[in-house]
């Protein structure tokens, strides 16, 4: 049974760590609600880039001359995966839930025969992947010494996966991020960014009645944004990934705080009864001592 003294330091200790980890709680809060209007606010514009392109791309439906990017190379034989997580831990099963999905998918590639190339953002989805596909993982980009991301950093992956498919080295690309709902609420994605995915409209919806005229032509305008599109989804998916981050930061912080509060609740009951035991031990030895004279 530990002494007196070992009690008194674990107690302690768990006080400095809940000290800690409330600090973490309340620093995450506040980062929370900037990183989650920011998250919001992509979401309009690249919901609304998918749109144009289902648009436009819709006419070049099993066309030939339709562009790369839109028409893929025309296999399904190499996959290139994006899996995109967060720089630190102490957030619950932020990072994990998303290398799990991806490695659930490259799992599934494989067994079906083909193969899988892995490019990570963010340092812990490496340090996850590696343990079964160190030899798929291409690159990892890191973002730990950005404070605040902006559209140049999600420009650097695009550009990346770009380079990657003029080069020829995959024929589908699928980003990996976690979409934030709630604080509590942090949702693994799956998107493909290559061949672009057009969305499908929705059962019901009402047709749309208004034609668009575009100027220049719909070829130029693809032309354009297509390589755009990617830089932007990748975007999008990093402002969601930090919004989720905090997020899961904030829960898991909590719980800790709230699991020290218990922890130290016992510790301090344990204390309580063993000092109680010592005092009740030596006042029997003193009477035993003075019967005895």
């Amino acid at each position: 049974m530990a002494s007196l003294k070992d009690l008194k330091n674990r107690i302690a200790s768990v006080k400095s760590t809940q000290k800690i980890t409330k600090a973490m709680q309340m620093v995450a809060a506040a980062k929370l609600r900037r990183a989650q209007e920011a998250a919001e606010a992509a979401r309009p514009y690249a919901e609304r880039m998918g749109q144009v392109l289902t648009a436009l791309g819709t006419a070049y439906a099993g066309r030939e001359d339709a562009p790369p990017l839109l028409a893929g190379t025309g296999k399904d034989q190499v996959h290139l995966l994006v899996v995109a997580t967060g720089e630190r831990g102490l957030a619950g099963g932020f990072n994990s839930s998303i290398a799990r999905l991806a490695r659930e998918t490259a799992q599934k590639l494989l067994s079906e025969g083909k193969t899988v190339k892995i490019l990570t953002v963010g340092r812990k989805g490496n340090d996850i992947l590696k343990r079964l596909f160190a030899d798929k993982i291409v690159e990892t980009i890191s973002f730990r010494d950005v404070r605040v991301l902006g559209y140049a950093n999600a420009a650097t992956v695009g550009e990346k996966i770009l380079a990657m498919f003029a080069a020829g080295e995959f024929d589908v690309a699928t980003l990996f991020f976690s979409r934030f709902r709630s604080v509590i609420s942090q949702i693994p994605t799956a998107q493909q960014l290559i061949p672009a995915k057009l969305e499908a409209p929705a059962e019901g919806a009402p047709a749309a009645t208004l034609h668009y005229e575009y100027e220049p032509d719909e070829e130029a305008i693809l032309t354009d944004l297509l390589p755009r599109n990617i830089s932007v989804q990748v975007f999008r998916a990093l402002l969601e990934n930090n919004a989720s981050f905090f997020g899961a930061q904030m829960s898991a912080m909590d719980n800790a705080t709230r699991n020290a509060g218990d922890m130290i609740k016992n510790l301090t009951l344990v204390y309580n009864r063993q000092r109680q035991a010592q005092i009740t031990k030596e006042l029997i030895e003193i009477i035993s001592g003075a019967e005895a004279l």
